[in-house]
C-alpha cells in the first residue's frame, strides 16, 4: 500500500513529474468533497498554509442552493470567506486521476481562525476530545454500499433516471460469478484505493442486483470519516472514467435492497492497546463500559436518526424484510436489529449500528454516536435486556422514526445533542432538514403523476 505523503515526498514527487495537481477541499453538510484543484508549485508554496472558499459551502441544499434562514451566513451577511487549513495529515496521491494528490482541510473561522463549530471534521473532532479527555479514542469502521449502473451519469441524467441499466440482473449476495462481471469497475475501486493508503479490505456483491458493497480497514473515528468520504468521491469518479454510474441513495428503486452504512463501533485506550468494550469476566464479554455507551445509543436512539438518515428519501429504506432495520433496539448477531452486537467473547467485540443509510455523512453521523455513547458512560445509564427474536415482528418495542418531519421534531427535541453540540450547531442542522423537508412538500413526484393524472 502506498503511504501517504508527507509534504516532502509531495515535493519529490512534483519534481519528478508524477504529481501537478494538488486538490485541496473541505467536506460539506452533505458530506461531499468540495474545494480546488492547485498546480502542485502553488501548493507547496503558498496553499499548503491555507486557502479559503466562500462560506455558503455549509448553507446550500444539495443542489447548490443558497438557502435563507442560517445564522451563520447569509445574502445580509454577504456570504464572505472561511479559511480551508489543510490537514497534511490526510494528504495523498489519487492513482485514478493521472497526476493528483488530495488533502482534506478542516474550516476555519476566517477573522478568528477559530473551527467553524458546524463544520462536520469540527463535530466529530469535538466528541473525540471529549472521550481522550476520559482517557479513551472511539475506534470505528462504516461499511458502504452502492448500486452500480451500466451507464455514465450523462446517460442516466437525460434519461430523467428512468429506465437504467443495472450491472447485474438478480440478487448478486457475495455472488462470485456475477461480481467477476463487474470487476472492470470494483478491481480499479480496490487496487486506486489502497494506492491512495486507504486499507481496503474487500468488496462483494450485496442483497439486490447491481449491488456492491466495499469494507475498509476499522481505525480511529477521524480517519474512518475521512476514509468515508474519499472512497465515496473515489467510487463515483472510478465508475465514471469507465462509462458507467453508482448511486448512494438509500432508496434508489422501490423494488430494491436499500443501500446502507453500518457504523461498527467500540472503545480503545488512548495508547490502543486496550478494549475497553471487552471483559472476558462479564456475559457476552461486555464489559460495564460498554454495556453503559450501548445503552446511551439506545437512549437517544431517535434524537439520532436525523443524523443517520438526513434525507426524505433515506426514511424509504426502513422496511421490513429487506435486512434495514425498523427497530431501535440491540441483540446479539441479529440483523434484524437496528444495533447488533458483533464479535463477542473477543477484543473484537463491537457495536453495529445498522440504521444509517449510504447516503449519511459520516462525519455526523460517527460525533451523534459518540454523544450518545458518552451521555450513557457519563450517566451510567443501565442496558435494557437483548432483544430476542424476529425484530420486524416486535411490537411495544422502540421504533425508528419514519419519515424526516419526525426524526428533526426528536433532535430538536434532544437536550443531551444540544448540550454535546451546541445549540447553534443543532438549529443549524435543523434549519437544513427543515428545508429539505419544505422543498419535497411542494414537489410534484411521478408517483403522484402515475398514480392520478388519469384516475383523480
Amino acid at each position: 500500500m502506498t503511504a501517504k505523503f508527507t509534504l516532502d515526498e509531495l515535493q519529490q514527487a512534483y519534481a519528478a513529474g508524477q504529481i501537478d495537481t494538488v486538490i485541496a477541499c473541505q467536506v460539506d453538510m452533505q458530506g461531499r468533497l468540495m474545494g480546488k484543484r492547485f498546480h502542485a508549485d502553488y501548493f507547496i508554496k503558498q496553499a499548503v498554509k491555507e486557502t479559503h472558499a466562500c462560506n455558503y459551502l455549509l448553507a446550500t441544499d444539495m443542489d447548490m442552493h443558497t438557502v435563507d434562514g442560517y445564522a451563520a451566513t447569509s445574502w445580509q451577511a454577504g456570504y464572505g470567506d472561511y479559511v480551508m487549513k489543510p490537514d497534511l495529515t490526510t494528504l495523498r496521491p489519487l492513482p485514478w486521476l493521472a497526476g493528483t494528490a488530495l488533502v482534506l482541510c478542516d474550516v476555519l473561522d476566517h477573522a478568528t481562525h477559530e473551527p467553524v463549530a458546524h463544520s462536520p471534521r469540527a463535530m466529530l473532532k469535538k466528541q473525540i476530545a471529549r472521550l481522550a479527555d476520559l482517557g479513551m479514542q472511539p475506534m470505528m469502521a462504516t461499511e458502504l454500499e452502492f448500486f452500480l449502473f451500466n451507464q455514465s451519469y450523462a446517460e442516466a441524467h437525460a434519461a430523467g433516471y428512468q429506465h437504467l441499466k443495472l450491472a447485474s440482473a438478480y440478487n448478486q449476495d457475495y455472488h462470485i460469478l456475477q461480481t467477476s462481471k463487474e470487476e472492470s469497475v470494483l478491481r480499479a475501486i480496490r487496487n486506486g484505493l489502497f494506492g491512495a493508503g486507504i486499507p481496503v479490505e474487500c468488496s462483494k456483491g450485496e442483497a439486490s442486483a447491481g449491488q456492491e458493497e466495499i469494507n475498509i480497514q476499522y481505525a480511529d473515528a477521524l480517519t474512518t470519516a475521512d476514509y468515508h468520504s474519499i472512497v465515496k468521491t473515489a467510487c463515483k469518479e472510478i465508475a465514471w472514467s469507465q462509462g458507467k454510474a453508482v448511486t448512494f441513495m438509500a432508496k434508489w428503486d422501490y423494488s430494491a435492497a436499500g443501500s446502507s452504512a453500518h457504523i461498527h463501533q467500540s472503545l480503545w485506550s488512548l495508547d490502543g492497546q486496550t478494549a475497553l468494550f471487552f471483559d472476558p469476566q462479564a456475559p457476552n464479554g461486555m464489559s460495564t463500559l460498554m454495556r453503559h455507551y450501548l445503552a446511551g445509543l439506545l437512549a437517544h436512539a431517535d434524537a439520532l436518526t436525523y443524523f443517520l438518515a438526513p434525507w426524505i428519501n433515506s426514511y424509504k429504506r426502513f422496511q421490513a424484510g429487506t435486512f434495514a432495520p425498523t427497530k431501535a433496539i440491540w441483540s446479539r448477531d441479529n440483523r434484524t436489529a437496528g444495533y447488533r452486537l458483533c464479535g463477542e467473547h473477543s477484543q473484537a467485540l463491537r457495536i453495529e449500528c445498522r440504521v444509517g443509510g449510504a447516503d449519511l455523512n459520516p462525519y455526523l453521523a460517527l460525533a451523534a454516536q459518540i454523544a450518545a455513547g458518552l451521555d450513557g458512560i457519563e450517566r451510567q445509564l443501565e442496558l435494557e435486556p437483548e432483544f430476542r427474536g424476529d425484530a420486524y415482528a416486535a411490537n411495544h418495542v422502540r421504533t425508528i422514526p419514519t419519515t424526516l418531519r419526525a426524526a428533526l421534531e426528536k433532535l430538536d427535541h434532544s437536550a443531551m445533542l444540544r448540550a454535546a453540540m451546541g445549540d447553534a450547531v443543532i438549529e443549524h442542522y435543523l434549519h437544513t432538514g427543515q428545508w429539505e423537508q419544505f422543498e419535497y412538500d411542494r414537489r410534484v413526484t411521478n408517483w403522484e403523476l402515475w398514480r392520478g393524472f388519469e384516475r383523480a
